[in-house]
């Protein structure tokens, strides 16, 4: 068994090459193999918002906090709020972040596959983001 107490990682940036924006990761955690299981607390300011991505076995997001935006490849933008809870499956290309004007966060989960939970791909450009 293995306990993580709060407070005891430090806050990390979201790496500027996958985020637009101020972003803060906290308290990243993941199974030990042969789990796969892995993911974070992101805490989005507003206008702050990933990369287009794709996730190998999907992704998990549980909205903890304030009003956000997510959008999968050729799907409008849609809304998530406080308690929403989204399933994104494996492969599909999205992103997500705060609105313009309200931060947001959420509990990311997910699994990797071949060690990788996430494929990264180009920024979203600020026409899609208000789109």
């Amino acid at each position: 068994m293995k306990i993580i107490h709060s407070g005891t990682q430090p806050s990390k940036a979201g790496p500027a090459e996958y985020f637009t924006g101020t972003v803060r990761i906290d308290s990243p955690f993941s199974g030990t193999e042969p789990a796969r299981v892995g993911g974070a607390i992101v805490t989005f300011e507003p206008g702050a918002r990933t990369a287009w991505h794709t996730h190998p076995l999907g992704q998990t997001l549980i909205i903890t906090q304030g009003r956000g935006w997510i959008q999968k490849e050729g799907g409008p933008r849609e809304e998530i709020n406080q308690g929403d809870i989204v399933w994104i499956p494996e492969g599909v290309k999205h992103w997500h972040g705060a609105t313009s004007q309200t931060a947001m966060t959420h509990i990311a989960i997910n699994e990797s596959l071949n060690g990788s939970p996430v494929e990264w791909l180009e920024k979203v450009t600020d026409e899609q983001y208000q789109k």
